[in-house]
């Protein structure tokens, strides 16, 4: 059998003609002493390259580097450099295009730079600590009150001297006044300027103080201040109080929480009660004065107390009211203790829902009908037992609770010899007529007839001036014959009760 030989042939490359291949060399040849010689003969042939960094060191001026003191400090310039452009950045970032800038100056690194590579367009740093243009404070002026001599005599009373010392003044302000930089802006004040802003600055602190004060020490709305409520901790620290619940109801003299009764030795305490804290702010109740100043129960007193201690006098009143109405058999709150100006008071309503009001009560035409009824029967009851007048009856201050009206907020109420006992009076008649009429009630009198009915007087109806008239007329007479008999024409014969605790010392 024949064997065929089979020449392989190199296939093309597609770039072109393939180099040979470099001969291979031994490991000897590369290592020869004769090789090196011929590798440095080739190099030698290309012409040398300067080296840039052996120019700079054979120049005269270059700094010495051999010290580490002197690199260290270059070094750091190098750094502060670098730091002052970045701030430099970081300023005209923040500034914009606003027309007041804020300078960076006073954080930056101040090195004498020899040479400066920041560009012309860049804002140059300005050394205000050799600023021409800077106000200097103004100089004291000596005891002989003038300064330089002939034409160039500068005395105390300069006017651009004066108006420098003003502005340096300004610093003195209280901190929370800004004054600004009026000095670094050679700003010159007249005394008239000065003054007024002093006498500003004066007012705004004297301003400050009081609204401190009164947010301190007076009660506001849905809020008591620290006095009260360390009242109010006392008694559930003392048991009287299981815990406080919250508000339940705000009015122009008072606020009143919902709290759960504790237990108290002298009586039992009801399961749930009402804290009426007494506003010891008198912003919204001014004339509440006049309820009580003319009232002979408490004339006395009322004179020797000031406007804060009024508002205790004020409470004692309307425990004393509650009382009084209690042993009458009218519904209304019972009285559990009195703590300076906060009153306890059992809670009308259940489960800690107040009852509603006569005005948001949904009631039928027959409920109606006999809450009108039961209102008249204690108007009559209350001016005739309790020698009482409610100088505030409406249908804001009367609840519907178990299908009856309770009676509620007797702070203000009066007895009938009170200078305007018999004008409260009409005014209540007024409010209770209108609001029955307006819901339809047919039986509803009107105001001159229920006044009549309820005081057992017989005042001729006519217009409203006259009738009006004729109770100023009774008003008049009444307290003549108390002046001149020295005693109530409508004598009680039942004592009020004391307060269950009395009444602590002044703090």
């Amino acid at each position: 059998m024949d064997r065929t030989t089979v020449t392989a042939e190199t296939p093309k490359s597609p770039w072109g003609s393939v180099a040979p291949a470099a001969p291979p060399c031994s490991l000897t040849d590369v290592m020869s002493e004769q090789l090196a010689r011929q590798l440095d003969e080739e190099n030698s042939a290309f012409p040398a390259i300067a080296d840039p960094t052996s120019d700079l060191l054979l120049v005269d001026d270059a700094p010495d580097t051999t010290s580490d003191l002197m690199l260290a400090q270059m070094l750091q310039m190098q750094f502060d450099r670098e730091f002052d452009n970045q701030l430099r950045r970081e300023e005209k970032k923040f500034n914009g295009d606003s027309k007041v800038s804020i300078s960076f100056e006073n954080y930056r690194k101040v090195h004498p730079y020899e040479d400066s590579d920041s560009s012309e367009d860049e804002v140059d740093w300005q050394d205000t600590r050799h600023d021409p243009y800077r106000a200097e404070k103004p100089q004291t002026t000596p005891r002989k009150g003038f300064t330089g001599k002939g034409k160039n005599i500068t005395t105390k009373h300069d006017e651009v001297t004066c108006g420098r010392k003003n502005t340096a003044r300004m610093d003195n302000f209280a901190p929370e006044i800004h004054v600004g930089d009026g000095l670094g802006m050679d700003l010159k004040l007249s005394n008239q300027v000065f003054n007024s802003l002093k006498q500003h600055c004066y007012s705004e602190q004297r301003r400050s103080a009081r609204l401190h004060e009164k947010k301190e020490h007076s009660t506001a709305e849905q809020a008591v201040d620290p006095r009260t409520r360390l009242l109010m901790y006392k008694m559930v620290n003392a048991g009287v109080l299981e815990n406080i619940n919250g508000c339940i109801s705000t009015g122009k003299e008072s606020v009143v929480f919902h709290a759960d009764g504790g237990s108290l030795d002298e009586q039992p305490v009801p399961e749930e009660v009402v804290l009426k804290v007494f506003k010891t702010t008198l912003n919204e109740f001014k004339n509440r004065d006049r309820y009580i100043k003319d009232d002979y129960r408490f004339i006395d007193r009322f004179s020797k107390l000031n406007p804060r201690k009024v508002i205790r006098l004020w409470a004692e009143k309307e425990m004393h009211n509650l009382s009084r109405m209690k042993k009458a058999e009218i519904p209304c709150p019972e009285v559990v203790l009195l703590k300076k100006h906060i009153l306890v008071m059992s809670f009308i309503g259940k489960d800690h829902v107040p009852a509603p009001k006569l005005k948001d009560a949904m009631l039928s035409s027959e409920d109606m009908k006999t809450a009108y009824h039961q209102v008249l029967h204690l108007m009559q009851q209350l001016y005739q037992e309790c020698h009482l007048v409610h100088a505030d009856l409406s249908e804001y201050n009367i609840l519907w609770h178990q299908g009856k009206v309770w009676l509620i907020d007797v702070s203000q109420s009066v007895e009938p010899t009170h200078p305007h006992g018999l004008e409260f009076l009409f005014r209540d008649c007024r409010n209770v007529s209108t609001f029955f009429q307006k819901r339809g009630v047919s039986e509803a009198l009107n105001m001159y007839d229920l006044f009549n009915t309820v005081t057992g007087l017989n005042i001729p109806v006519g217009a409203e001036d006259e009738f009006i008239a004729e109770i100023v007329a009774l008003e008049k007479r009444n307290e003549d014959h108390v002046q001149r008999r020295g005693k109530k024409s409508f004598p009680v014969n039942s004592e009020d009760a004391d307060p269950p605790l009395k009444p602590d010392a002044d703090d």
